[in-house]
């Protein structure tokens, strides 16, 4: 609705058509996506979970002494179970953002037969792709002398 300013049906099947014809993009993009949020959701859960051992054994030493805790997994499963919840809300907004950029592309490559907008720097790794020397449009002055150049409005 936002790209084409169609109702809500037209743009329901328009973007359903759009996701097939690019199916193996959106897996792709999809796959790695879930990857990187599930190596982010255990490298999150298990740093909490060390760091909460590691302050109960050595600074409040809840471990030894007086009133020391007769087991650590209740507090660690506990810990480790609301860092899992909370990363997986705030990750999961990475995985709407993939799928947000991938239909932007697929967009533009419908309209255009080739990306033609983004920065200039998305441009040079896609052709690096096709193996094409392009000038390094970080070194040209980046996305903003771009638009200068042509006429176009950042």
């Amino acid at each position: 609705m936002a790209v084409s300013g169609d109702g809500f049906c037209t743009s329901a099947w328009s973007g359903f058509l759009l996701n097939m014809k690019h199916a193996l993009e959106f897996a792709w993009a999809h796959t790695l996506a879930i990857l990187f949020i599930f190596t982010g959701k255990l490298s999150l859960v298990f740093c909490n979970c060390g760091f909460l051992y590691i302050t109960m054994a050595y600074i409040t030493h809840d471990l030894t002494g007086v009133n020391a805790v007769t087991s650590i997994w209740g507090p660690i499963v506990l810990v480790g179970f609301i860092t899992f919840i909370a990363a997986s809300v705030f990750l999961g907004l990475f995985n709407n953002t993939v799928i947000a950029m991938m239909t932007c592309l697929c967009v533009d490559v419908d309209l255009n037969s080739e990306p033609k907008y983004g920065p200039p720097t998305f441009h040079d790794a896609l052709d690096g792709f096709k193996h094409e020397k392009k000038e390094d449009a970080i070194k040209s002055g980046g996305w903003a002398n771009d638009a200068e150049n042509s006429g176009n409005q950042v």
